[in-house]
């Protein structure tokens, strides 16, 4: 299709939206250019965003094309003599230097004892028609200024929040841009917000030098665009307190997490028509934010180690921090809930704030005014969050950034079901204290086969663990790769969830002597490590001896002692911070780290997908494209689920697994059971060759 043919296709709408704007930068970036001022500094000044000074052909064309649109505008009002004038370059019409006063001519031709009007003579026979010249040139720049001037309060348009970036920006840059889903200033400005610093991390094109002028644009037209740059993007974002960031986002009635939704007074519950009189309530709660905060407060949370352990981070961070924003606007606190939430609570929470923010952006109804048909309606919507620019974003935006979203798009059945579920457990609960009368959901029914289960399919087979550990040996010895071992071990041998992986501490393993009993002669010994799982439900899972050596080598590397009963390692973390990490990442860490802290879940989880990574491109290059998607895929709870498949198809009793597991129904171990229907696949099989 030709080009022609192509932009007709193109509604007016839109190729008015995407037409370059003039702002004031425009024009004053041309009023120095006619007054002679240095190119290079002006063009810094006003007009950095569209490139280097001296990219001499984006110089030039810029210029060109400013000079075509100052015309064009002048022939749309009819001023035709004013369209010649603004494209005429006066620099080059007269090349004559400045000339010199009567006085200095005088002197310098020994003129000094002649009269005024013999020296006016002899002046005018040297320079009488290059005056006229340049005096000349002097009416015509004054006349280019004033017909700029007057273009500008015609045409010069202040950037809008919502303007198109091609209006604004560099063809070639705005369309860098756009490839990436970049179409307003608005869209560029949460960006540049939600990532901090990196945020041009994976634009094809635009570097850091190029990142830093764009933003710089921005902030000139703040005042226009009321778009602000916070100033924490000025910074790594490890480098950043979570103070620094509070102010990022404001509450407001719009999609936001849960702490900066601001529920309006008639939507806030306290007069819902469903509920109970406040007399009869057993919650303090008086309207459904506060009941929410009461329903995730009542959940299993983090343990006071644990929650001591992610403060303390936390506190070393912002004490080291350059940036602390101050005068920014704190959101609501969830002072009923701790300062961390255990896993069970952040998954109720993030239910409850997603129907939360449905009934008041879409139903603008209180949570305790919402009927069955609410529900079913909601339940629709979990399974096409519409429109999905509002509702939907990439995962893994943190909850301060104007990116994060309440849904990274449709929910599949099993997701839908596991909210459902515990929508109905919020529910139960605010009727159980008195607060509503009755439960919405109650009849709701969720699509069979949607209810949570374990997928056994998601672990690695044995082969694939081998690998894994032949790459483990491989590679280079340092205080991370130490850490990685250890907990590869720790939880493919025990099958831990990555939450109490990383809440345990030294002085939870234990070493246990069992004597000899009717069924067996021999007496065991060996180690077992104490875990707090969910509900707070402890267990003993025991620790193959090899394991143990690991781990107590693992405390030992960090310069602690490597008795676990050591008054000195008993409050340890098992798996802490790379014992060289302080060497490697001065910056962030100082001077030096304490060996007894612990580490993030996310930390750990992110070193395993990187290793897992690594272990896949290796499948790829030998042509196991099949492993390699396996393990590109594989998590720390694949780990979870490798332990029980492989150590039931060696003969451990489901019992003994389910307690390891730390499963509260068996029903949920057999899912591992795959013994059976590999024998049967193998019938098959045989059956059709046969």
């Amino acid at each position: 299709m030709a080009a022609g043919a192509a932009s007709a296709l193109v509604p007016a709408s839109a190729r008015a939206a995407r037409r370059r704007k003039l702002h004031g930068g425009h024009f004053a970036f041309m009023r120095a250019l006619v007054q002679g001022l240095d190119l290079r500094e002006s063009w810094d000044r006003y007009l950095r965003a569209e490139g280097e000074a001296t990219d001499l052909r984006t110089v030039r064309a810029t210029i060109a094309w400013l000079r075509d649109e100052f015309a064009a505008a002048a022939r749309r009002e009819d001023r035709h003599g004013v369209a010649r004038l603004v494209r005429l370059d006066t620099s080059r019409l007269f090349d004559a230097a400045a000339l010199p006063s009567l006085d200095s001519f005088a002197e310098q031709h020994g003129l000094q004892d002649f009269s005024q009007q013999e020296q006016a003579e002899a002046y005018a026979a040297a320079y009488g028609a290059q005056g006229r010249r340049l005096r000349r040139r002097a009416r015509l720049v004054e006349k280019q200024l004033e017909a700029l001037r007057w273009l500008e309060a015609l045409v010069a348009e202040p950037p809008r929040a919502g303007d198109a970036l091609a209006a604004w920006l560099n063809p070639a840059l705005a369309s860098r841009l756009e490839a990436a889903d970049l179409f307003t200033l608005h869209q560029l400005a949460e960006r540049i917000n939600g990532l901090g610093q990196g945020w041009h991390g994976g634009l094809r094109g635009i570097g850091r030098t190029k990142a830093q002028r764009i933003v710089e644009w921005l902030r000139a037209h703040e005042d226009s665009t009321g778009l602000r740059i916070g100033a924490h993007t000025a910074l790594p974002r490890s480098h950043l307190a979570e103070q620094a960031l509070h102010g990022v986002v404001m509450a407001a009635t719009d999609i936001r997490p849960l702490e900066k939704i601001v529920v309006p007074a008639e939507m806030d519950g306290s007069r819902g028509l469903y509920r109970r009189p406040q007399a009869q309530c057993l919650l303090a709660a008086g309207n459904d934010y506060e009941a929410i905060l009461a329903w995730i407060g009542a959940k299993h949370g983090a343990t006071p180690q644990q929650q001591a352990a992610v403060v303390a981070r936390r506190r070393s961070r912002a004490a080291g921090d350059a940036l602390a924003v101050t005068g920014t606007r704190a959101s609501p606190s969830l002072s009923p809930l701790p300062p961390v939430l255990s896993h069970t609570q952040r998954a109720y929470r993030k239910e409850a704030e997603r129907f939360l923010l449905w009934a008041l952006l879409v139903r603008g109804k209180a949570l305790s005014s919402m009927t069955h048909e609410d529900c079913v309606a909601y339940r629709g919507f979990l399974a096409d969050p519409q429109p999905r620019s509002r509702w939907c974003g990439p995962r893994g935006r943190e909850r301060w950034s104007p990116l994060w979203r309440p849904f990274e798009g449709p929910l599949s059945a099993r997701a839908v079901g596991q909210a459902l579920t515990v929508l109905r457990n919020l529910y139960n609960f605010l009727v159980q204290q008195n607060y509503l009368v009755g439960n919405p959901w109650t009849g709701v029914a969720v699509s069979r086969g949607a209810a949570p289960r374990v997928d056994a399919g998601r672990s690695l087979t044995m082969a694939q663990w081998r690998f894994v550990r032949e790459q483990l040996e491989l590679q280079p010895a340092n205080g991370s790769t130490r850490r990685l071992r250890a907990a590869l071990l720790l939880l493919y041998a025990t099958g831990l969830r990555l939450s109490e992986a990383v809440a345990a501490r030294a002085g939870d393993l234990h070493w246990v002597e069992y004597p000899a009993d009717g069924e067996d002669a021999q007496a065991e010994a060996g180690w077992v490590l104490r875990v707090v799982g969910k509900g707070q439900r402890q267990r003993e899972v025991p620790l193959p001896q090899p394991v143990a050596d690991e781990l107590l080598d693992y405390l030992a590397s960090r310069g602690l002692d490597p008795d676990p009963g050591h008054p000195a390692t008993q409050d340890a973390f098992l798996l802490g911070l790379a014992s060289d990490a302080a060497e490697r990442a001065p910056q962030l860490l100082g001077a030096g780290i304490d060996p007894a802290a612990g580490i993030a879940s996310n930390t750990l989880y992110d070193q395993l997908k990187t290793f897992f990574g690594h272990c896949a491109g290796l499948l790829r290059a030998q042509g196991n494209e099949r492993g390699a998607q396996r393990l590109f895929a594989a998590s720390t709870h694949w780990l979870r689920h490798s332990h029980a498949s492989h150590a039931i198809a060696r003969g451990m009793p489901i019992e003994i697994a389910q307690q390891n597991l730390g499963h509260a129904s068996l029903a949920t171990t057999t899912v591992y059971v795959t013994t059976e229907q590999r024998r049967r696949m193998k019938a098959m099989k045989k059956f059709w060759q046969d």
